[in-house]
């Protein structure tokens, strides 16, 4: 059983009572499903990003983060993902969550009020100070990245 932690959340106005609050799916779901909040329904167009609202915003605690991550469903059926995936939502932001939306596929896609079109996950994170050096210490692997480890064979 993992430990919960409050975190207050705030409905950005009456009109948007009949969307859920996010919530987990299952019992094993590491994100929450966040809803639109449309007034109406948004066609995204092939190639169309689109800022869809949902209808709440949140008072994280200091040292946590809200990541708002696509929805696996939406990718491989409707190809549909976030731009900047994973979206953070700061510990200090108060205004109202929203969901960067990104149509990749070849068909418009509709939003409906209501619709599931992303999941967020709440994570603790460190803030750093840096150490200026003239080195650091050496490893292994070294500067090798971007495909340094190569392929599956």
């Amino acid at each position: 059983m993992h430990s919960l932690l409050t975190v207050r959340i705030s409905r950005v106005s009456t009109d948007v009572t009949d969307i859920p609050l996010p919530s987990y799916a299952t019992e094993g779901s590491a994100g929450m499903d966040l809803c639109a909040a449309v007034t109406e329904d948004v066609t995204i167009a092939p190639g169309q990003t689109v800022l869809i609202p949902t209808g709440v915003s949140i008072e994280l605690p200091q040292g946590h983060e809200a990541q708002v991550r696509p929805r696996s469903g939406l990718a491989i059926k409707h190809s549909v993902g976030i731009l900047n995936s994973p979206g953070t939502i700061d510990s200090d932001y108060r205004g109202e969550v929203k969901v960067i939306l990104t149509n990749f596929g070849h068909a418009p896609f509709v939003v409906r009020r209501g619709d599931r079109v992303a999941q967020m996950v709440v994570a603790k994170y460190e803030r750093v100070q840096w150490t200026e050096s003239d080195g650091l210490a050496s490893t292994k692997r070294g500067s090798g990245g971007f495909g340094h480890t190569g392929h599956r064979r």
